[in-house]
C-alpha cells in the first residue's frame, strides 16, 4: 500500500540552520531512504520551498480568492513528503522513525495514498 509521509516542522528553525547543518541532516536522511530505495518501496520525495513562496486559492467563495502565503496558520508548516510503498502502517512508522532519527524536531504524519487514475479510485 502506498503511504504519504508528510514533514512538519518549524520553519523558521528549519530555515536557520546553516548550509553545514543543512547538508548534515540531508545526507543523513539520504543514508536511511537509500534502503528504500534500493528496495523499490521509495516514491517521489520532495522538499517543498518556504511557505513565503506559496499561493493559496481559496474556494469558499465565487470567485475564489487567491491569497500569497499558505492557507493554515501554525507553528509548524508542511516542508515537504515522501511517498513509499509498505506491507503495512508498522513498516512504514519504522522507516519514519528511522527518518526521524536523524532529523531533529518537527513531526512525521503517515496517510495512507488513495490512488485515483481513469476516473476511479483504488486502494
Amino acid at each position: 500500500m502506498l503511504y504519504a509521509i508528510l514533514c512538519y516542522h518549524s520553519e523558521d528553525a528549519v530555515c536557520s540552520w546553516s548550509k553545514e547543518e543543512d547538508a548534515a541532516v540531508m545526507a543523513k536522511l539520504g543514508a536511511v531512504q537509500e534502503r528504500f530505495a534500493k528496495a523499490g518501496k521509495l516514491g517521489p520525495v520532495a522538499r517543498l520551498l518556504p511557505t513565503t513562496a506559496a499561493t493559496t486559492l481559496r474556494k469558499d467563495r465565487e470567485p475564489p480568492v487567491v491569497l500569497d502565503g499558505p492557507f493554515a496558520e501554525t507553528k509548524e508548516q508542511l516542508l515537504g513528503f515522501y511517498v513509499v510503498d509498505c506491507k503495512d502502517l508498522d513498516e512504514v512508522l519504522q522507516f519514519s522513525r528511522e527518518l526521524a532519527a536523524v532529523n531533529p524536531g518537527g513531526a512525521y504524519e503517515v496517510r495512507p495514498i488513495g490512488f485515483f487514475t481513469d476516473g476511479g479510485a483504488r486502494p
